[in-house]
This record gives C-alpha cells, sequence and structure tokens, in this order.
C-alpha cells in the first residue's frame, strides 16, 4: 500500500446546473487525506459533506480544481479510467447497506472482485477470510433478510475492504443502528484502519462519533470551516485552513442539497 497521499484536492469546486441556474456546492476545498488517516467530515444539512464525500470517491469529477486520488489526476480520466480506479482504490460503506437482498453475504462481498476479474472460487475464498475478519465466519451464506442490522453493515464493511483499498469511505455508517451495535461497528472500522492502514473517512453528523477520529474537518455553506486533529490530551489543536463546499446528494448531476 502506498505510503504516499491517498487523496489531495487542490482549490476544488463543484457547481450544478438546475433549471438554468447555476448551484454552488463546493467552493474550493484544498485538503490531504495521508495513508492510514482516521478523518471525520462532520456540518450541517447542505455544508458539502456528501458532495465533498462523492468527489473524494471518484463518484463524481469536480467543476474546478484538481483532484488526485491515488496518485492519479480524476480530470485526466475516462469514464473507464475514472471506474478501474474506484474499484482498486476506494471501499464504501452507507447507512442504508445496498446490499443484494436475495445474494448471500460471501456472494456480496465477492462483488466487487468480480469486476477485478478474479475468478469465482478465488472470489468466495477472498470474501469468507474477509467475513470471518470482521467477525462474521459463521454468516457466509445468510442472505441479508437472515441477518441484524449490525451483521447487514458488516457485511458492507467487508466488501468495501475486500479489494484492498487504501480508503474506505463511509457515509454515516451508524446512522440505521442502535448505539451500542453502533459501537460495536465504529470500533471495528476503528481496529481495521489501524490492522489494514485503509485510510477512513467517515461523514457524520453525530458529534460523539466524531470525537472519536484523530482528525475533524468542520464544512459549512460549502466552505471547509475547521480542520483539527486531536492531540494526545484527547483535545484538539487547529491543524488545516478554510476551504470550500454546499451539500449535493447524487454522485454526479444530482442537484446541490439546500
Amino acid at each position: 500500500m502506498s505510503r504516499g497521499p491517498a487523496i489531495e484536492a487542490f482549490d476544488v469546486s463543484r457547481t450544478y446546473e438546475l433549471d438554468g441556474v447555476s448551484v454552488p456546492a463546493l467552493r474550493g476545498v484544498s485538503l490531504t487525506v495521508g495513508a492510514g488517516d482516521y478523518v471525520a467530515l462532520i456540518g450541517p444539512s447542505g455544508s458539502g459533506k456528501s458532495t465533498l464525500m462523492h468527489l473524494l470517491g471518484g463518484l463524481d469529477r469536480p467543476s474546478g480544481g484538481r483532484l488526485v486520488i491515488g496518485g492519479r489526476e480524476v480530470g485526466t480520466l475516462s469514464a473507464p479510467e475514472l471506474a478501474r480506479l474506484r474499484n482498486e482504490t476506494i471501499g464504501f460503506v452507507f447507512q442504508a447497506f445496498h446490499l443484494l437482498p436475495r445474494t448471500s453475504a460471501v456472494d456480496n462481498v465477492a462483488l466487487p472482485l468480480v469486476y477485478r476479474g478474479v475468478g469465482a472460487r478465488q472470489r468466495r475464498e477472498r470474501a469468507a477470510a474477509m467475513l470471518g475478519r470482521v467477525g462474521l465466519g459463521h454468516r457466509l451464506h445468510h442472505r441479508p433478510n437472515q441477518l441484524s442490522g449490525g451483521e447487514q453493515q458488516r457485511v458492507a464493511i467487508a466488501r468495501a475492504l475486500v479489494t484492498d483499498p487504501t480508503v474506505l469511505l463511509a457515509d454515516e455508517p451508524t446512522g440505521n443502528l442502535d448505539s451500542t451495535t453502533g459501537a460495536a461497528v465504529l470500533e471495528l472500522l476503528e481496529r481495521l484502519n489501524v490492522e489494514s492502514g485503509v485510510a477512513l473517512v467517515m461523514v457524520t453528523h453525530d458529534a460523539e462519533v466524531a470525537a472519536r477520529a484523530r482528525r475533524r474537518i468542520a464544512m459549512r455553506d460549502g466552505v471547509v470551516v475547521a480542520d483539527t486533529a486531536a492531540s494526545p490530551a484527547g483535545g484538539t489543536a487547529v491543524s488545516g485552513r478554510g476551504g470550500d463546499a454546499a451539500d449535493g446528494t447524487r454522485p454526479a448531476d444530482g442537484g446541490a442539497d439546500a
């Protein structure tokens, strides 16, 4: 896994065209996500968190500025090249799990490997091993409706990590879980962050969840208003600068979230 920056954004902006009106969603955001980082992305609705998450994950392209993921500049890539970069570099965990309902846990986890061209036997072996790492080695053949919410989120985490990405993007990963189950999922994400060195970037509205991260990036009205790192004593120290961002929830051509 590369020790260079996992993601770099340089004066990145994103503007949506809605009924002939330009709506700025991001306004010049600059930040770096280093290898092994643990970052919480926070801010009110409409602040730009979702838009930035989509850009950092290669689900959308910036309207301006430069975005570099895994050492490759997004603006220079074709659609197939960007899809390949996503598959090789980024893992996604969503609030709603997004598991295939009629598919077993092991086959849900193996799905990203299909797009890698990995053979069926190796796919299932790697998926089973990853489910074992998240504590679900005994649930390989269960479908989502046979799993609890916490178990479904663990399947989603295993699916995100089965390709050995450099960055794991988690969008409100505890939003559909009770507090006890949510805490267990966070502990799992944190353990995997330490053990595998994958950078963890988590969007959250929950201040307690955000407080667990080693770094917190706060957004408001399309800009980064604070970038703070946890101090050894458990406080925070300002480590960044203002950047720019407003919340759009669709990957490519959706509107900004007011």
